[in-house]
This record gives C-alpha cells, structure tokens and sequence, in this order.
C-alpha cells in the first residue's frame, strides 16, 4: 500500500474510531475499518464486546505503529501519515491481549536487532568477500587465462600473465569486428544509458578513494553474468585498469584487459596507456611492452599520442614514459608544442605583435593584491561564505533569545543524529556495493562525514518556508558535493601551493607598481608554464539526482523536533522536521520537502542576522584567473564552465574539445578581459535603498516590500447558506492573495540577498567573473549581485578604479543622466545637454535631499540610476576643477534596435539602416515609432472601409504598444507572442474598451508584421532563408550547428524529450530532457530558434570584439550584451572603436560563410552516407535554398562611422 492511500486510509480510520454516534456501515468505514466490522456484529455480552473491542483497538494501534516504523525505514517522513488519536487500553486485568501484545512486540524488536546485529557482524569489511577473477566467455581467451595460472619454478605466475597479455593483445578476428561495429551502431535506450552512467561514475569513484577491489569486484560480477554484461562499455574497462595501472598491480590490469577483449571491444589508447603505465611502474620485461607497442602502433596508435592526446597526471605521465624508453630507448616524447596563434582576420589586430598597446593596469599595488588572492583563496577552501543580512534586526527579546538557544541546541542534536543516520547509510551500501551493486557508497566516501553533514544543515537552514522540489534540491545537493570534492581534489595534489606560486606571478602584469611587458592576461599565464590541474568529468544528472535524492532523505530521517514546539500540550514526542508532500505546478505532480510550521515560525521568531552562500555565488575578493581553456579559468578553485548550459548538456562540451585550441582565443580573452574589470558599491546609495527597503520598501523604486504587506483576502469563511458564486469568488480571491504573497516572497528574497552581498563588499574591491551562453553572450558567474540585474543593483555598482572627466566627461555625465531618465529619446545630443542645464536645479536637489526634496529621479525610467549620476554631476559640478573630478559611474551607450541593426547591415538593407540610426542624421531615428506611424495608417485606411476594430482602436496606438513586438520579431517572435504582448499593452490602458482586446490584439500584430515587412525587406528575407535551412537541417535528423565570425563552435541545444528515472526512497524522480543529443532534434524549436540565436551571435561577437580593442587602447570596458559601460571621458574612444568593429565585423561574407559551413556539414559524402531516402530528398532541398541566397540591398556599410546614434 502506498504512503498516499495509508494516509487516506488512516484518516478514514480515525474519524471512526473518534466518532460519537453510532457506528456506520462497514462500506463506508475505509479499508482498514472495514476489516473490523465483523467484530462489532457477533454475538457477545457487553463484558466480552468492551474486552473484544479493547482487543481490537490494541490490533489496529499495532498495525499503525507497524505501518509507521516501515514508513520511518523506508525514508519515508512521518508527517506523511495521518496521526491517529487512539486511547491506549486500560493497563488492568481487563487488558491481558493488549499485555501479550507488547510483550510479543518487546521479543520481536529484540529478535530484530539481533539479527541486524548478526548482519552487521557477518557484514564487516574485514569479512567482504571480492572477486578477482574473471569467467571469461571465449575460449581462446579463457585458454590463456588458465596457461598464466600454471606457474611453474621455472616459469614465474607474473611471467605467465605477461604471456597472457602478449597473446590477448591479438587483433579482432572479423566476426569479432563485425561484433563489435554492430554493438556501437546500436542505439542505447534511455533508460540503459543512465544506467551506464551511474556504473562509470561508480567505477570512478572507487578509483578516486582508492577502493580499486571494490571495483573490480563489481566489474567482474557483471562481467560474469551475459545479461548484465550489456551494460559495460570500454570506458568502465578502462577506468578500473587505470586504478590497477597506478597501484602497479599487473595481474589484476590483465585480468580487466582480457574482460575487455572477452566483451568484444577493441583496446583503445587509453587501454594501451594504461597496460603501459603499470609496465612502467613494475619494471616488466621488455619483450611485454615491445609486443604491447607494437600491437598498438598496428591498431593505428603512434607512442607519441600517448603524451599529446592524453591529459596525464605528472606520476602518470613518468611511468608511461619509463616504460616506452624501456622498449626504445632512442624514444623521445615530443616537445610541448609552442602556443598556437589565432589567424582569424578579425582578430589580426589583436594579436599583432606590431604597433602601439597600452593594456590598463590595476590600480592597486603588488602587496595589496597578494592579500586580496589569500583571502579569496581562504573563501573557497571554505566553500561557503556568511553574510550579515541587512533585515532590520529584531529587539533582543526574551522571546527572541529563547527561540536561538533553542535553534542551536537543536542543530547540536541533529549534526549528532545525522552523523548516525550516515554512518549506518554508508555501511549498508557498502554491503550491498560488496554484492555486486553499483552503490552510493564510494560517493558517500569522498568527503568526511563530517563534510557531508555541514552540508546538509546548511540547506536545512536555507530551505525556504514553502518547500523545495525534491528534485531541486536533490540536484542541488549532488552539485555541492561535487564541487567540495573538486576543492579537495585540488588541495591533495598540491595543486593549491603551485597555484599561489603561479598566481604570484601573474599578478605582477596586473599590479600599478610593477613594470612588465605588455601583454594579453592569457599569453602570459601560458606563459609561466603547464598548470597542472586534476581533471575531473561533471557526474551525469542522473547521478546527481541520485546521490543528492539519498542525502535529501538522510536529512529527512534524521532531523526531528520536540512536538511541544508545534503544540505547547502534550507528551514530548518527536516529530519530523520535514515533511514530503506533493503540490501540483502547471500541469504536473510535484513532490516537495517542506518543513514544519512550527520550525519555520522557529526561524522567523529566532530572526537568525546572517545568510550563507556558496562560493561561487559571490564576487571574487582578487582578479580571476585567465580564461585559458575550456577548464581552467574565473575562480581559484571551485570549477566553472566556459559555456554555461542546462545541465546535463554535452554537445557543446564536445564541439568545443574538438576545436582547436587557437580558435577559441578571441573569446577567453574577451571574458577575461570582462572579469578583470574592478568594481566597488555605492555606499551612498546603498544607505538609501536600505533605509527604504527597512521601511516597508517601495514598489516603484523596485524595492520590494516584506510580506506582512501583501494583500488579504476580505474574509476566510463565509456564513452558513452561502451559495456556490460566493464560495468560488472567495477561493479565487485566497488564491489569488496566496500568489501575491508568493511572489513578493521571492522579490523580498532576491533583493535581500542583494542587499545583504552589497552590504558585504560596501568597503571593499570585488571582481565579477565572466562565462558564456551557446550562443557566445556573456554573463557575469555570481548570480544574485551584478551588473545585469535591475536598475537597482546597476545603480550599486561603480568602477573601483576612477578616471578624471577631462574636457568633455562632464558633458557626456549630463547626456547619460538624461538618457536614463527617458524624457528626450528624440532629442539630438546637444538638445539632451541643454535640457541637463535647464534642469540643474532638480538634479542638485535630488542629489542633495533625495528623500525630502523634490524627487524629481523617482519620475525617470530608471530612477536609482538616475539618482546615482544625479549624486556624481553634483559632485563633479561642485568640484573646483570638473575636468579634474575623478568619476567612478560607468557611463552607457545603448544600440539602437541592436538586432534590426545587424538584419540590416546584413542585408545590406538602406530603409532598415535609416530606421535603426545606422546612417548619419540630425535626430536620432525611432523605429518603434515610426512602426506605430505606419500601423496608424493602415488603421485610418481600414476604418475609412469601415472595419470596426479599426475605428475602435482610433487614439489608443502608440509607440508603447508596439515597442515589445517590434523589439522581438527579430529574435523569433511568432504572430501568436506578438498578440499576447499587445494584448497585455491594451490590457494596460484604463480607457481602452475592454472587450475588444482580443480582436483588437489580432489585428495590430498583422499590422505590425506587415509594417515590418515593408520597412525592412531584406530582413524578412534573411529571417525567412535562416529558418528554412534550419527547417530543412533538423527534419533530416541533426541539430543546427554554426560557428561565429569569431571562431565560437555553436549547436543549438534542442532535441525531443527524454524522460529519465531515478527510483527509490521516498519518491522516484522522472527527469524529462530536452538536451539529450541522443534524441531527435526539435524541429520546432530547431527552425524558430535558429534566426534570433544566430542574430545573438552576432552581437557578441560585436560586443567581444569591441571589448578587446578598447582594452588594447587601455580602456575600462564591460557590456550588458548591446549596452556597453565605460568611463565618462572614455566615451569617445568606446564609440570609436564600436563602431570601427561593426563596420569591420559586417565586412566579412557573414551569409556567405555560413552557407559554406552548413553546406560542408550536412550535405558532405560523410555526413550523408547513413541518411534515409526521404532524408537525402531534405539534403538535395538543403542544398538548393544554401546556394540561393537572400538578395543584399545597397547600403553603404562605411556611414555607420559617422553615424552619432548608432549607439548613444
């Protein structure tokens, strides 16, 4: 019976038992009540019913008890099960069934843990049996198995097993072959290839803790069964023969490579450098490695890709080598190959040893950043960090204090009950691991249990009070282990001194009192040398899921509280802490760890002052490393992903190993560039958000306010005899308050946590490092304070370094100011400047009383930006000298429509180019309203004709309505998204007739597309031949593939579910994924996709390019993608080099090219050789539409030089 129907059951059952009338009829009683009505019914005096019916009360009580101790072993947490109230018999001479009834449970629980105690004893690890030897399958090889066995005086076992090796170093026969190429050709269902993951993250981990035994053990046990065979592959062989190689031990290493033979796979090169290796170590005769070389060499594998394709750590590496100079002693392994240079024509400039380059320095010196290193370095080493929240503290009341002693003494309690519950978890999969399964135990011993626990009260303490998804928090939970188990990785192979020796010397190029010569961050980090890293692959999702899943259920078990904190009556009993339930999110059932109301009000009354995040949820304390691979670079220690996607995506990981080392150069400069830029808080500001945000918060200004504000419903009950309307008016209002107050949870939440971090960093200099999308965006890695959130954590962030305004810096301050207020869009620049002087006096007076005065910023479009330039124009207007005022506000410049912006250039498209400010003029272009001018003009035309909607619609289009679906159609907005964002605009106008919102809707975004198609012709055409390829591409089977003008390897990550399942414990999680590459593509997403993710490269591979030059010319630069941030009185410079790169960028046969990539991809011999006749038809199309190429206009690209509100 499932928990779900005991509860059920359950309930039914006390309502019986507690009821006071008559009993009902056996069919309306539950399941469980209905088994006792027989009793009721027989005939019997009073006396013998009132003992019957104790008897049967003392049954039932023992079959819930029962039912609940299951429950409790199962994981399963006891709120789950419907408490029921049922009064113990009288402990009299009347109750002597209820006596023998414990007496029997008393000699049943100590027969129980006599025999766990027996278990135990049997089951100790001195006792575990393990296999080492193999039942090998084929004959052939069995037969050299058995010769190694017959050792002789003469003839030594190790000589024997080198023979064996020589001879099953053999090639396949061709049936062996033939095998062998159909078992890779055949495709792997779902739910196998989880399973082949969670056995190689198994066969991993007992390497990495050095339980190789315990691995072989369960390698040979499934090698010896044929069914269970299936799921090996040649990775698993290969990582238990690694373990082996390393420990030196030769007869194991050739019993696994005799398995793998017996299995029908063909050694690869890891295979052979593993043998070798352990040859190495074990100083093996010559005439083995000899014969092991030469069959590898045979197999297609030169010696010297054992040390250019390999990633071999140091002692590794030493062993390979003494082996191979043993068998050729002339062998040389081949000298690190010189540090490759990018020859992409965009990047030329770039990487010119050739003119002038003034790299920008810190402005900090060597010392000062030496400590900052050491404290970041203690910061994750530490892996979590503890902050101060800035809620307005609570009065030290006595109620207060009692509630955080009693907080701490319970955590006291729960490290101690969590310690248990692990080491009895632990030592029961390590029996089971003993029996052959793939467990979690090897995981559970990569950590101190010690480890294991800080972390699990951690999440209990940040658990939010509505619960987690288990699934969340599971992988969540398996996320953190990895990540601390990475850490320690890096602290044992010492990894953590060299890295400080390493980074000393790097800091030298950053330092202001250090003279070096000039040169990218990256060149000179490869510069210093190999930094040894121990490379660890990420663990599959699914094995996340399952180790976080069992960690989630340990916290389950073992954290309980007294009752008497949920209830002040009552025995004091122990209840769970947290409780699974299900809730229901859209359409699907979700399961959910949500903790007890009493220990949340616990928490809320206890008001603990700090808040902890991980690692890498913070800013860095010093620079970031270099970005110089696709593992190494942005935080000391904890690892980050070069390009971040949903996890469990690997086909980006796997065309970006793939591509050669130099392509990638323009991007990890530009993110380390992006990363190097120091930044310090507003502190004046940040006084004023926190004295809002402590004062009920404001939700104009975007501080949100706490939830003692959100809305309540007018009543909770109504009277008797309401009718049916007025019952579902209420629950639609409760419902509604109930997602309000959800929702300003999570805003209070967000910006506490920014807030706080502020708070944090107020006196000190931080560093924001920098990783991509697919796509090639970036985005700053800490995810809760940076400079892509709102207008107010913008407006929290300055330059740590500042820079004097110079002549015109002050103006471009003004010019700034009045951009972010919103009010002169249309305005020239001189116009915005003019209107900055005019407006003097509300600027001093917001600066100066930004509370009590006028308030003229909390009008604009961004108001705490507003506020914040209005404080530094005080400041520097105030100064004695302007030019000489050092300003830290980063100032910005906006593209203009930045998509519409690169479609025409791309198109060469001279009606587009004009609207979106890409050719000189007097004012700057609006293209949001000039698309409203147009759809206003087709509706006085149609409402001439008489169209109702039209005259409807008479005063009410404006550029506001039209602004979001101008702005999207050209990232792959559909005519059914441009309805639902009109439809919320005429939503939003109070006076608008309210039932014709749908029709109208309808109406304008046909308008707008067609406004659109005439404005910009050959847009529509390049949107059309994009997404026709990509149509075309993914219905013969493939993902959309391209790579950037600057060199990024690009595949769109959308394929058809997969449903995935992780059974077991309180809840089997079913994991759906859209990212498995093995799965067909999603043809609809694959064809919408492809015309916006293509423009979205584009403009990063303008925003990167821009970044490197502006560095070369020693500038401060960073990017919110088509916004781009630099000093005041740099601003001239940036919009130099902007616009140079766009011309330049443009330039180059983007279309072109493409359709030379695409073509060469899916249309080649290679690609085509295994396609179906229906798909072949699809490529011959595919080929057709890449030769025909949408038309270009003529458009001078040249003019975007002079153009002033390209980007302003």
């Amino acid at each position: 019976m499932s928990a779900l129907r005991w509860t059920r059951g359950a309930t039914g059952l006390g309502r019986v038992l507690r009821s006071p009338g008559p009993h009902r009829p056996a069919s309306e009683e539950g399941t469980l009540g209905g088994l006792c009505s027989s009793r009721r019914s027989s005939a019997a005096s009073p006396r013998e019913q009132h003992v019957l019916r104790e008897w049967g009360h003392a049954e039932l009580l023992e079959v819930l008890e029962a039912r609940v101790r299951q429950l409790r072993a199962e994981g399963t947490p006891e709120m789950r099960v419907k408490k029921v109230q049922v009064d113990r018999p009288p402990q009299d001479h009347n109750s002597r069934w209820a006596q023998k009834l414990e007496t029997e449970k008393r000699v049943k629980q100590q027969k129980h843990q006599e025999e766990v105690d027996q278990r135990n004893k049997a089951y100790t690890q001195e006792s575990w049996t393990l296999h080492r030897e193999p039942k090998i399958w084929n004959k052939k090889l069995a037969g050299y198995l058995q010769q190694s066995k017959k050792g002789t005086p003469t003839n030594s076992e190790e000589k024997q097993l080198a023979w064996a090796l020589q001879a099953a170093l053999g090639k396949l026969s061709s049936r062996e072959a033939g095998a062998l190429a159909r078992k890779k050709a055949k495709a792997v269902e779902a739910q196998v290839l989880v399973l082949q993951q969670k056995f190689l993250a198994f066969f991993e981990c007992c390497v990495c803790t050095n339980q190789v035994p315990l691995a072989h053990h369960v390698l040979v046990t499934h090698h010896n069964n044929r069914d269970k065979q299936q799921v090996l592959t040649l990775h698993m062989y290969n990582t238990v023969m690694l373990g082996w190689a390393r420990k030196g031990s030769f007869r194991e290493l050739v019993y696994v490579f005799i398995m793998l033979k017996d299995a029908g796979f063909s050694p690869d090169l890891c295979s052979y450098a593993a043998a070798l290796q352990c040859m190495g170590r074990r100083d093996q005769d010559v005439r083995t490695i000899q014969r092991c070389l030469k069959q590898m060499m045979e197999e297609g594998f030169q010696p010297q890709l054992l040390f250019t394709d390999l990633v071999l750590e140091e002692k590794d590496r030493a062993a390979l080598l003494r082996a191979v100079v043993k068998a050729e002693p002339a062998f040389c392994p081949p000298p690190q190959a010189p540090n490759p240079v990018n020859t992409a024509a965009l990047l030329k400039d770039i990487y010119s040893k050739e003119g002038p380059v003034s790299y920008p320095k810190l402005h900090l010196p060597l010392d000062t950043l030496q400590d900052l290193f050491h404290q970041q370095l203690h910061v994750e080493l530490s892996s979590s960090v503890c902050v101060q929240s800035v809620e307005k503290a609570p009065e030290m009341s006595k109620e207060v204090i009692e509630a955080r002693k009693t907080l701490q003494a319970l955590r006291e309690q729960w490290e101690v009950e969590l310690l248990r519950v692990l080491q009895e978890t632990k030592a029961m999969m390590g029996r089971q691991a003993y029996e052959g399964q793939p467990t979690l135990y090897p995981f559970l011993c990569l950590m101190s249990e010690g480890e294991f626990v800080s972390i699990l009260m951690q999440v209990l303490k940040v658990l939010p009070a509505q619960g987690e998804s288990l699934i969340q928090l599971a992988h969540n939970l398996g996320l953190r282990v990895l990540n601390r188990y990475l850490v320690k990785q890096k602290q044992i192979t010492n990894h953590v001194q060299k890295l400080g020796q390493w980074y000393s010397q790097y800091l030298r190029l950053l330092a202001s009192d250090t003279q070096v010569a000039p040169c990218l961050p990256r060149e000179y980090w490869e510069s210093l040398g190999p930094l040894e890293t121990p490379l660890q692959q990420p663990w599959a999702v699914p094995v996340l899921l399952q180790l976080g899943k069992q960690l989630a259920e340990l916290l389950v078990q073992a954290v309980q509280m007294p009752r008497s904190l949920a209830a002040r009556q009552g025995a004091q009993r122990s209840i769970p802490v947290l409780y699974h339930v299900y809730s229901f999110r859209s359409y699907r059932q979700v399961g959910i760890l949500k903790p007890h109301p009493a220990f949340t009000h616990l928490l809320e009354t206890a008001a603990e002052p700090t808040l902890t995040f991980e690692t890498t949820e913070v800013p860095m304390l010093c620079p970031p490393l270099p970005w110089t691979s696709l593992h190494s670079g942005a935080y000391l220690l904890s690892s980050t992903k070069l390009m971040r996607a949903t996890e469990g995506t690997t086909q980006h990981q796997r065309l970006l190993e793939q591509c050669p080392p130099a392509q990638l150069h323009g991007a990890l400069d530009a993110l380390t560039q992006l990363g190097n830029c120091a930044w310090r808080v507003n502190g004046r500001l940040l006084d004023l958000v926190l004295q809002i945000f402590r004062d009920k918060g404001c939700m104009p200004l975007g501080v949100p306010p706490p939830c003692s504000e959100a809305p309540r419903p007018s009543r909770y009950q109504l009277p008797p005899g309401s009718t049916p309307v007025h019952k579902s008016e209420l629950r639609k209002e409760l419902a509604r308050c109930l997602k309000v107050a959800r929702e300003m949870h999570s805003l209070r939440s967000e910006a506490l946590y920014r807030l706080s971090l502020a708070q944090h960093l107020r006196h000190r200099v931080f560093w924001l490092p920098h990783n991509m999308d697919f796509r090639g965006r970036t985005y700053p890695c800490p995810p809760h304070f940076n400079h892509l959130g709102s207008d107010l954590a913008r407006a929290l962030l300055e330059f740590a370094e500042g820079r004097p305004l110079g002549p015109r810096g002050l103006d471009w301050l003004k010019i700034h100011l009045i951009n972010l207020t919103g009010l002169k869009k249309g305005d020239s620049l001189s116009m915005r400047l003019a209107f900055a002087d005019e407006v003097m006096e509300k600027i001093l007076d917001s600066a100066d009383s930004p509370l009590t005065g006028q308030k003229w910023w909390m009008e604009a479009d961004e108001p705490w930006q507003t506020l914040a330039c209005c404080m530094e124009v005080a400041q520097a207007v105030r100064s004695p000298d302007p030019a000489a005022y050092i300003s830290h506000l980063p100032v910005h410049q906006d593209g203009s429509c930045n998509g519409l912006q690169h479609y025409a250039a791309l198109g060469r498209d001279s009606v587009g180019a004009a609207s979106v400010n890409l050719m000189p003029s007097d004012l700057p272009q609006d293209v949001y309203r000039e698309v409203a001018t147009q759809v206003e003009e087709f509706r006085q035309q149609d409402a001439k004709e008489g169209l109702r909607v039209a005259q409807v619609l008479e005063g009410f289009i404006s550029r506001k309505v039209v602004k979001q679906t101008v702005m999207t159609v050209v990232y792959g907005v559909t005519r059914y998204g441009g309805r639902l964002q009109i439809e919320k605009r005429l939503q939003e106008l109070s006076d608008f007739p309210q039932e014709f919102v749908w029709e109208a809707s309808h109406y304008l975004v046909r308008q707008v597309f067609k406004s659109l198609q005439e404005m910009f012709t050959s847009t529509r055409a390049i949107q059309h031949w994009l997404t026709e390829s990509a149509n075309l591409i993914s219905h013969a089977g493939w993902p959309v593939e391209w790579v950037t003008p600057l060199g990024i390897p690009i595949i769109q990550p959308y394929h058809r579910e997969s449903k995935v399942q992780v059974k077991g414990g309180i809840q089997s999680i079913t994991l759906t994924c859209s990212v498995d590459e093995n799965q067909k593509p999603n043809t609809l997403k694959q064809k919408n996709g492809f015309p916006p993710n293509f423009i979205h490269s584009l403009d990063s591979s303008h925003m990167m390019l821009t970044a490197l030059h502006c560095y070369r010319k020693g500038l401060t630069f960073v990017s919110v993608h088509d916004c781009f941030w630099t000093h005041a009185a740099d601003i001239p410079v940036m919009n130099e080099v902007c616009r140079e790169q766009f011309v330049r960028l443009h330039s180059q046969p983007i279309l072109e090219d493409l359709a030379k990539f695409l073509k060469k991809r899916f249309c080649s011999v290679s690609s085509t050789r295994s396609l179906k006749p229906s798909e072949l038809a699809l490529v011959t199309k595919l080929q057709e539409t890449l030769r025909s190429l949408p038309e270009t206009g003529t458009f001078d690209l040249g003019q975007v030089i002079r153009s002033t509100y390209f980007f302003s």
